[in-house]
């Protein structure tokens, strides 16, 4: 496992927007010793639940949309379907009875070899039961 790849999921995207500190936002801006990943599904549920964020987040939308574009700018957006159809069989294994949607979150952290990066408590309790065990504590 690549100690240095960390894929970040949706819930931490939502936690950086909604922070009223943001120095996880500048630990990654900064930060070169770690590479960020998210697959593009993350665009979608970010799309998804954009009221919910600019309602809930102290920054004005400007500052909001500039937040959300340096984020973006240094999180590799990967490609769902340059994972190879194996490590979805095996990332669905693993999230299908917990949250079909982080599939493709374990996938992408199988994939680059390396840690998931959530704070869905639920989720990295249902897979350590399983025995993935590969999360980035921050």
């Amino acid at each position: 496992m690549n100690e240095s790849k960390l894929v970040i999921d949706t819930s931490v995207f939502f936690s950086i927007l909604l922070s009223r500190d943001g120095g996880v936002r500048r630990q990654i801006l900064t930060e070169r010793q770690r590479s960020y990943y998210s697959p593009r599904f993350v665009l979608v549920e970010l799309f998804k639940h954009k009221e919910r964020i600019a309602a809930a987040s102290e920054l004005q939308p400007e500052a909001l949309l500039e937040c959300l574009h340096e984020m973006l700018a240094r999180v590799d957006l990967m490609d769902e379907a340059g994972i190879p159809i194996g490590t979805w069989l095996e990332a669905r294994r693993l999230c299908h009875d917990i949250d079909p949607k982080d599939t493709p979150f374990v996938a992408l952290t199988l994939h680059v070899d390396g840690r998931l990066w959530t704070g869905d408590e639920d989720l990295k309790e249902g897979l350590r039961r399983k025995g993935f065990n590969r999360f980035f504590e921050g």
